[in-house]
């Protein structure tokens, strides 16, 4: 097993901060720093030293931690292979992602396992991708489901963790129910260039992902409105603001004055979405049937997510 105190100084490692340090493991910011203490003198190297009110990794504590990543990932393996021999599962599940894939991937997730598994304690957390890895990291979650686009900093070449491709979620286009074109069941972007556009704030993913679409037909959007959550996207479009895009994943809910459309032709856009766990993890059991089930469940949704809301 690993040292409970690496595991804390490599939690630190990863938040930087006592404090976040604590937030993550459940101790309390005491108890983490007389771990780190302990860790210090039980292996005879200096880990740590002041940096103003707080404290940072020295170049041996780096080093540590860097090197102890095989060593995790080692212990992983072992124990999905342990449990997969014995055909068991863990007690606890923890299960983290954004908020459309904890309401429409990670919910059904839970509730198959709970079905399945009544001796199982599932945990869903809503979470971004940075806060999911420091979950991982902290062994909070055991399962992530992110936008690859928004993981580039912890891609697949991370040696903590491993990545698995659930989906592309096309985006679509949403528009009022009185536009000219709300009859139609597909719609070219080039068609709504004219437009005044609703989209996240420059920076996003989600406004890369807009902004890539439409350098692909070499057209030049009117940006009319940002909005930062679907809902309230929905709801400009709803009030004849302007038009958006929405992933096939986000439900409308049926939204008044509200048609979606998908995109034919070029610049059709879509995020990756990707599960990702501790490195040497993905062979348990139940994250191999959970890996399953959320790829099911997200096929089923894609295919008939446009018929539910016809």
């Amino acid at each position: 097993m690993i040292d409970p105190r690496l595991h804390t100084l490599r939690v630190f490692a990863r938040c930087g901060t006592v404090a976040a340090t604590a937030e993550l493991t459940g101790y309390s910011p005491s108890a983490v720093s007389a771990q780190l203490r302990e860790l210090q003198r039980v292996l005879g190297m200096q880990l740590l030293t002041k940096d103003g009110r707080g404290v940072r990794l020295t170049a041996t504590g780096r080093f540590l931690v860097a090197g102890s990543d095989g060593l995790v990932a080692e212990w992983e393996s072992l124990r999905a292979a342990a449990m997969a021999a014995g055909d068991q599962v863990q007690s606890h599940f923890g299960l983290g992602g954004f908020s459309t894939a904890a309401a429409q991937l990670l919910a059904p997730l839970a509730a198959t396992l709970r079905s399945t598994r009544p001796l199982l304690e599932v945990q869903v957390l809503e979470a971004d991708p940075s806060r999911c890895f420091d979950l991982l990291v902290a062994e909070r979650i055991d399962l992530a489901v992110i936008v690859a686009m928004q993981s580039d900093s912890y891609g697949e070449d991370d040696p903590r963790f491993e990545q698995t491709f659930l989906l592309d979620d096309p985006l679509d286009v949403i528009i009022p129910g009185d536009h000219p074109l709300a009859s139609r069941e597909t719609v070219t972007l080039e068609e709504l260039a004219s437009e005044p556009w609703i989209t996240e704030t420059a920076g996003s993913t989600y406004h890369a992902l807009f902004t890539a679409a439409f350098t692909a037909v070499g057209v030049t959007p009117r940006i009319a409105h940002e909005a930062v959550e679907w809902e309230t996207q929905i709801a400009f479009v709803g009030a004849g603001l302007g038009v958006g895009l929405l992933p096939r994943l986000a439900p409308l809910h049926n939204a008044e004055n509200v048609v979606r459309l998908r995109i034919t032709g070029k610049g059709k856009p879509a995020r990756r979405i990707v599960a990702a766990a501790r490195r040497g993890s993905i062979g348990s059991p139940l994250i191999k049937e959970s890996l399953e089930i959320l790829q099911g469940t997200a096929q089923r949704l894609l295919k008939t997510r446009l018929e539910d809301e016809s």
